[in-house]
């Protein structure tokens, strides 16, 4: 098994003491080094926002683009080279906010990407705004009388789309965190991991304890392809209880399985390119 530290990066960490990135970032190391991946057959990509950092914070090919615009540039990277590992790292806000419409339809074409969401419900990167998934209610540094709308249901949303693999973990479970990240890199298919990750700076609400008292974890009776129940699983939450582990996962073809020109032979970066083989596609044209 490779070495965890040979993902170590030399730039210094801005995250606030406590946060619930370091777990996740830990853990990310952690699954890379017991899949024996390299950091040059993996790339993570990423938006805007406090998660969006972890490719800077981390040893591998990697990719910072535009708020809400990893899905696009992740999908592009995996299309071009299917050799890659392809890594999603961002934020509720980036995810499921800015960047919800790429991820509509990245999931509806199973495009072979891992998505790891930080999920702290709230925008920390610009000061504690509410988020897509910050509860009704919530007074935040923006919403003084508390958040009017519904809070979005991030899970329910994936399956309903299909999703192939749907998941949530907890940043200060490690062992768990490592297994899920795992089985969701391992998956041929859109994974979508949400990973609760306290804010210990702007959200006082959703805190270690506050995830202590109400997270419990799916066992072994827990059936992962009934698609009706985990459909019901995807709406607990809060003192109803917030379920951990694998709450879907389906085999299908990914996108790139249905084109053929895709899934045969080497991937399209290694493959030769001649701009006169244009020529005949012209012809109609002149």
């Amino acid at each position: 098994m490779i070495d965890a530290k040979i993902y170590d990066s030399k730039d210094e960490i801005s995250w606030c003491p406590g946060c619930g990135n370091f777990g996740i970032l830990t853990a990310l190391k952690t699954a890379l080094a017991e899949l024996d991946l390299s950091p040059h057959q993996v790339v993570i990509a990423s938006g805007i926002g406090q998660a969006a950092k972890t490719p800077h914070y981390i040893n591998v090919n990697g990719f910072n683009g535009l708020h809400g615009r990893s899905v696009p540039a992740a999908q592009g990277i995996k299309i071009a080279n299917k050799d890659l590992k392809v890594i999603i790292n961002s934020g509720d806000g980036d995810s499921y906010g800015e960047g919800g419409n790429h991820l509509m339809h990245a999931i509806k074409r199973n495009v072979d990407i891992t998505h790891f969401v930080h999920e702290n419900q709230i925008y920390a990167l610009t000061k504690g705004q509410g988020s897509p998934t910050t509860d009704k209610g919530q007074k935040t540094t923006m919403q003084f009388q508390g958040v009017l709308s519904e809070s979005f249901k991030p899970l329910a949303f994936a399956i309903s789309l299909g999703c192939t693999f749907v998941a949530r973990s907890y940043s200060a479970d490690k062992d768990h965190l490592v297994s899920i990240m795992k089985a969701a890199i391992n998956h041929n298919g859109y994974a979508l991991v949400d990973i609760l990750q306290p804010c210990v700076t702007y959200n006082h609400i959703n805190t270690y304890q506050w995830y202590k008292e109400r997270a419990y974890y799916l066992d072994e009776s827990y059936d992962p392809t009934n698609k009706v129940e985990a459909f019901k699983k995807s709406f607990e939450w809060g003192d109803d209880g917030i379920p951990l582990g694998i709450l879907y996962r389906e085999n299908k073809p990914s996108y790139a399985d249905n084109i053929s020109h895709l899934n045969e032979g080497p991937p399209l970066v290694d493959r030769q390119w001649n701009p006169m083989d244009a020529e005949v596609f012209m012809e109609d044209f002149r």
